[in-house]
């Protein structure tokens, strides 16, 4: 299995950063608080499916950048 990597960077003070499980039901499983200019970098795994970023923080992933926190222009 080839693990995904994706970077976390705080934009402001107390960026959540919640991990979810993988399989039948998904939980909440393990939780970080990141303060402004602080950088996670976290991986998905065989029990880490998704992962939720409460907060103003920069994302980056292999589809490219993403700003969490901020108002879509769209």
């Amino acid at each position: 299995m080839s693990n995904e990597y994706f970077v976390i960077k705080a934009q402001d003070n107390g960026v959540q950063v919640i991990g979810l499980t993988r399989g039948q039901d998904t939980r909440f499983h393990h939780a970080e608080k990141l303060d402004k200019g602080e950088v996670m970098i976290a991986e998905f795994t065989e029990h880490t499916s998704a992962v939720k970023v409460r907060g103003k923080a920069t994302i980056w992933t292999k589809f490219g950048k993403i700003v969490a926190g901020e108002a879509d222009s769209e």
